[in-house]
């Protein structure tokens, strides 16, 4: 008998399961290309024990299913930079543990990743063959395919009562694909889950029983949490019902004091600047008599002249000469409008920095770049997002930005100068569409894990919920 004889032989897709991890079923792509076989897992965490590195973290063994999942203990056998399909480069965990194809089980070496955006929930690299399988690309589920009713049988619903957090997303607009992923990503992690038009709420204010109630009478003092993303033309009302939220103990992801700081420019720049941190030279004055003066204080044309009340990239002008900023500057002063005017960073050819910050970590970051014919980079604008590896200077300083402001959830936009990175703006309700599109993350759960570990709020391990 050859050697291969020995050998069972697989198709490109197969079913598989962990005896060690409590995972009964999961389909996974077979791929001789990949080295190293990786599993789907979320709300990774490491920890000691009796001296040793462990993780623990929940595997979600079926596609397009995130309310199924399974937590999970193992030792780490390593921590391991590895390129993604997408070719970006991750750290991350390896355990080693073992997997079961048809009668065959044998101990494989798993990194452990977020493959949301993949169309499997388990690959199978070629290491974890080697001696063992053969691949029949023109074939799968050469030892049967699982029918949806086992499947069910696997992972049987979870008739406990929820134990789930009460969540409120204290915004305006529900259909925004940010307010839409955050209330999914809540209700697929078994939380209690309630849109709150700010507009639609009231308070009472009263030292011994403060209330906020929803238009009809309902009491919302039995949240657990309240997700503020309010938009800038209600940050006033908005920060008032963070304030009352937070006065009855409900803890808010940004607090008021944090949204009210990021919403003056002017005041955040200065908070900045007496933390070291680096902006571009920027100018202000409340009279138009000053203006050549105020215009060579920046360098002089071309400049930018921004509204301080400007949101994704409106209110911003750019002077391409002396006598342009002059006549900008002036005309915005005749509407008695404050504004900054700010040096244009000529080398940055239209591109900035997007970095996602939670919890003081940057979880994700994108370039973004100005459409033709545009000096702003703002998706809303017409931008372009893409990858990008940032800098050791530019993760500290999305991190700093965001901690000196009190911010828990910020997107930091930075630009890159020839004198390092600059700091453009800190925005307290950063949307998530383009940063999850372009790096395929799941932002949204994320947002969702950071409020479940401020509360202290963990799901029973090794318990297969649906």
């Amino acid at each position: 008998m050859s050697l291969n004889q020995t050998k069972k032989i697989i198709g490109s897709q197969e079913w598989c399961s962990f005896p060690d991890l409590g995972v009964p079923a999961i389909k996974a792509r077979v791929d001789s290309g990949a080295k190293t076989s990786s599993i789907y897992a979320s709300n990774i965490q490491n920890f000691r024990r009796n001296g040793e590195s462990w993780v623990s973290f929940e595997v979600l063994p079926l596609q397009k299913n995130r309310r199924t999942f399974i937590r999970c203990e193992s030792p780490v056998v390593a921590k391991r930079s590895v390129k993604s399909s997408s070719g970006v480069s991750e750290s991350r965990y390896v355990i080693l543990t073992s997997i079961k194809i048809d009668d065959e089980v044998w101990k494989i070496e798993v990194t452990l990743a977020n493959r949301d955006s993949m169309g499997y929930r388990m690959l199978l690299g070629r290491e974890a063959m080697k001696g063992k399988l053969l691949v029949d690309p023109s074939t799968s589920f050469y030892f049967g395919d699982i029918p949806a009713s086992d499947l069910n049988k696997f992972y049987q619903k979870n008739n406990n009562p929820k134990t789930g957090l009460k969540i409120g997303l204290l915004a305006s607009n529900k259909l925004l694909y940010s307010n839409q992923r955050i209330i999914e990503a809540g209700e697929e992690r078994g939380h209690e889950m309630q849109f709150l038009n700010l507009k639609r709420c009231y308070m009472k204010l009263d030292a011994l029983d403060p209330e906020v109630r929803y238009r009809g009478g309902k009491d919302l003092g039995e949240l657990d949490a309240v997700i503020t993303r309010i938009r800038p033309s209600m940050t006033f009302y908005g920060c008032a019902l963070a304030r009352q939220f937070e006065s009855m103990g409900v803890y808010t992801t940004n607090s008021s004091t944090a949204i009210t700081q990021s919403r003056d420019k002017l005041f955040s720049l200065q908070l900045m600047l007496k933390h070291g941190v680096d902006i571009p030279t920027s100018g202000f004055t409340s009279s138009s008599m000053d203006t050549n003066d105020l215009i060579e204080m920046v360098g002089g044309a071309p400049l930018i002249v921004k509204l301080l009340e400007g949101t994704q990239g409106k209110g911003v002008v750019m002077a391409e000469t002396e006598k342009a900023a002059e006549s900008v500057i002036n005309a915005f002063k005749s509407l008695n409008t404050n504004l900054l005017v700010q040096e244009f960073i000529k080398e940055a050819q239209g591109k900035d920095l997007r970095c996602f910050v939670i919890d003081g970590k940057v979880v994700a970051s994108i370039q973004r770049e100005a459409a033709p014919g545009e000096f702003r980079a703002n998706l809303h604008l017409g931008g372009v997002a893409s990858l990008v590896k940032i800098t050791p200077d530019e993760r500290k300083l999305a991190v700093s930005a965001a901690k000196i402001l009190g911010l828990s959830v910020a997107g930091v936009d930075i630009i890159r100068s020839k004198s390092g990175p600059l700091l453009l703006e800190v925005n307290s309700s950063p949307g998530l569409e383009g940063v999850e599109t372009a790096t395929q993350k799941d932002i949204a759960s994320m947002i969702i894990i950071s409020i479940e570990k401020k509360l202290k709020w963990k799901r029973e391990l090794n318990n297969p919920v649906v």
